[in-house]
């Protein structure tokens, strides 16, 4: 079915948002072959995706996933990156996540297990004893309950287990890694994603806008990161009223150390896991909880809570310091994880 299209990749050619839906159909469908679809998302990269194939991608990926649409007052948004930055920092959005609801917004996070870090957003969500699994109702009314839920890639896009093998036979990159963030089951309008390359920043604001975004801030930092550094200055695109703009973000301007790379790095799950908790309530070093507060003051923006970075900085903080984060954060594993588990690391 798809050989055609790839041979059409082969040849440098692009092709039509049609084509490459009949394409995910056939893949999603589990009706390729694993190394049929390996090599026709080889090709795909090795051309490089243009945005109609990525929004045809988007658009069958959304048509075969689960859905969850959660009533609550206010702007639901994502904060996600791409991954494959190789930099083995600690979950810095799933933290930044629960300070941005702790201060009022509304997070319905889309993740997965880590495949190129060392600890992903959904491995912090099952050591504390939440169900990866739980039913989108169930999802539901957490996110209604606590401002915050996470949604597990591989429970609400089943059909992604069709091309798993083939991602692993292609060993890299490929349009599913940019996919992934911009697939939120919630339907979010409202997303700050932190890009691999800085060829994304402007690209994925429009293919988002194309499809009824309303805010979207991407980042690359200048040191490599896919989120926000304040180890460096860090480059965005901002997509607002329908108009997108670019411009250069830097923490010291809004009273943040200028922090080196090594201070927010991890080595192993423990480690990125008490990293988590220690940001969460405020016993983290300095960098690990600024960093997180840049992140969160971004998701604040794109939330509609904050106009600036500046009064979104100082916000996080206050969030972080006074503990609301953390007791935000206790009350989402009494009630849906495993309050030990947080407790055993508190005692660390």
């Amino acid at each position: 079915m798809i050989t055609k299209f790839t041979l059409k990749l082969e040849q440098r050619n692009d092709l039509t948002y049609e084509e490459v839906c009949i394409a995910m159909d056939s893949i999603l469908n589990g009706n390729e072959s694993d190394e049929n679809a390996a090599k026709f998302l080889k090709q795909l990269t090795k051309k490089s995706e243009t945005d109609d194939e990525l929004l045809g991608m988007l658009d069958k990926m959304q048509e075969f996933g689960l859905h969850i649409s959660p009533q609550i007052n206010g702007t639901i948004i994502d904060v996600c990156g791409t991954g494959g930055d190789d930099m083995e920092t600690f979950n810095i959005s799933t933290a930044a996540s629960f300070v941005i609801a702790a201060a009022g917004g509304v997070v319905a996070k889309h993740g997965n297990r880590s495949v190129s870090g060392v600890c992903g957003s959904a491995d912090i969500f099952e050591h504390f004893g939440f169900d990866l699994m739980s039913a989108p109702k169930k999802i539901t009314s957490i996110i209604e309950k606590h401002r915050i839920g996470f949604m597990f890639a591989q429970k609400f896009h089943p059909a992604m287990k069709n091309v798993a093998k083939a991602r692993k036979i292609v060993g890299g990159r490929t349009a599913f890694n940019l996919l992934g963030p911009l697939s939120n089951p919630a339907n979010v309008k409202n997303q700050l994603i932190g890009v691999f390359s800085e060829e994304f920043l402007d690209r994925l604001p429009l293919l988002l806008k194309r499809k009824g975004s309303q805010n979207i801030i991407t980042v690359r930092s200048v040191d490599g990161m896919d989120e926000f550094s304040t180890s460096s200055k860090n480059h965005i695109c901002i997509l607002k009223d329908g108009k997108i703009k670019s411009q250069t973000i830097d923490g010291q301007e809004f009273g943040l150390q200028k922090s080196q790379l090594s201070d927010i790095k991890i080595t192993s799950k423990e480690e990125a896991i008490s990293s988590f908790v220690s940001v969460l309530n405020n016993t983290a070093n300095r960098s690990k909880i600024e960093v997180t507060a840049l992140n969160a003051a971004a998701g604040l923006i794109v939330a509609n809570k904050v106009d600036n970075f500046s009064d979104g900085v100082e916000i996080a903080l206050n969030t972080i310091k006074s503990g609301q984060t953390f007791d935000l954060f206790e009350r989402f594993i009494k009630d849906c994880g495993d309050v030990q588990k947080l407790e055993e690391v508190c005692k660390q």
